[in-house]
């Protein structure tokens, strides 16, 4: 007798979503559940009924990993897009596990540890890289995910984006509105894709503005990495009169930095942030940065999600979202 993983198998579509599709979820699109409930038919499969009662009694498992520093739990920008990740997915009956973890090994480690002892259904991936093996383990496994962030090959799995490369591109063309022409970029390392794509915007402005003189540091994407930068940049010969790092809280370590050298940002320095982490508004001064233009980007990850688990087809759910520019007083005209 055929069992759900050859029936899985068969139609090309993860043994969850098969197994939601004959259990009725209606996060399943009615074409899939139809498909499925045909095949399952042709083959004479016949479902454990002891099994199948457990599993609509059971919460299915959504993991999202996130790297971590000796202390500190995640990202913060993550934090709060998953708390209302989490909620929508409870309105399903999935569960979201945070699992905090090391180096890019230990991670790995971690995605087969889950997936071999069954205990995640999806995946959220965060923080993607242009090559990301994380993708690539999961397209193997045939278990639905989706990532917040593109990759190198982002026409092939689904995901949600901000336009980092047209908001960085908009923060130097208003900077040189202002009068900068040396303007600086604190960049995140270059194999991560929102670091690539933040100093490919910055790039293409400084380009069609026709300055050749492009400063640059890359240090990890922390308030430390932010302050070791903005020190190596203010120390050359000539230094920046603007700023644009790639998070927010580089742009805080950066702050720390200035200050410490008796320089003001917004009046003797331009410096611009990403992420408007809620900080960002209470640092002093108040620092400049940019969002996504989305108030619910966790609840659209969690929609995506029930998507994919509903067998929808992932080259149909591929969203960039716009970049919100949120000036404040660590920038101004050049003096």
């Amino acid at each position: 007798m055929s069992s759900l993983k050859h029936l899985a198998q068969s139609l090309g579509l993860s043994i969850t979503t098969v197994s939601r599709a004959l259990d009725g979820y209606s996060d399943v699109a009615p074409a899939t559940r139809e498909r499925v409930r045909a095949a399952a038919q042709a083959i004479q499969y016949q479902p454990n009924s002891a099994a199948r009662s457990l599993r609509r009694r059971k919460a299915e498992a959504v993991a999202v990993t996130l790297p971590t520093e000796p202390g500190r739990f995640g990202p913060p920008t993550f934090l709060n897009m998953l708390a209302a990740c989490g909620q929508r997915l409870a309105e399903e009956g999935l569960d979201l596990m945070l699992l905090p973890t090391g180096g890019r090994m230990e991670e790995m480690e971690t995605y087969r540890r889950l997936l071999d002892g069954r205990r995640a259904d999806a995946v959220i991936v965060v923080r993607t890289r242009l090559d990301d093996e994380r993708v690539a383990f999961l397209k193997e496994r045939g278990i639905p995910f989706i990532t917040h962030g593109r990759t190198a090959r982002s026409d092939e799995h689904a995901f949600v984006d901000g336009d980092g490369e047209a908001g960085f591109r908009e923060a130097v063309q208003h900077l040189v509105s202002l009068g900068h022409q040396r303007i600086a970029h604190i960049a995140a390392p270059q194999d991560l894709t929102f670091a690539h794509l933040r100093r490919k915007g910055w790039l293409e402005a400084l380009a069609e503005a026709g300055f050749s003189d492009r400063p640059e540091y890359t240090a990890p994407p922390t308030e430390a990495g932010g302050y070791e930068a903005a020190r190596r940049l203010m120390q050359q010969n000539s230094p920046p009169t603007a700023i644009l790092c790639a998070t927010d809280s580089m742009a805080i370590g950066a702050l720390s930095a200035l200050k410490e050298m008796g320089l003001r940002a917004g009046r003797d320095i331009a410096l611009i942030g990403h992420d408007n982490l809620p900080f960002a508004a209470f640092t002093d001064p108040p620092l400049s940065t940019m969002e996504i233009a989305a108030p619910d980007v966790g609840r659209q990850l969690a929609e995506m999600l029930i998507a994919r688990l509903g067998g929808r087809d992932s080259r149909v759910l591929q969203t960039i979202l716009p970049i919100r520019q949120v000036p404040r007083a660590t920038h101004g005209p050049l003096n």
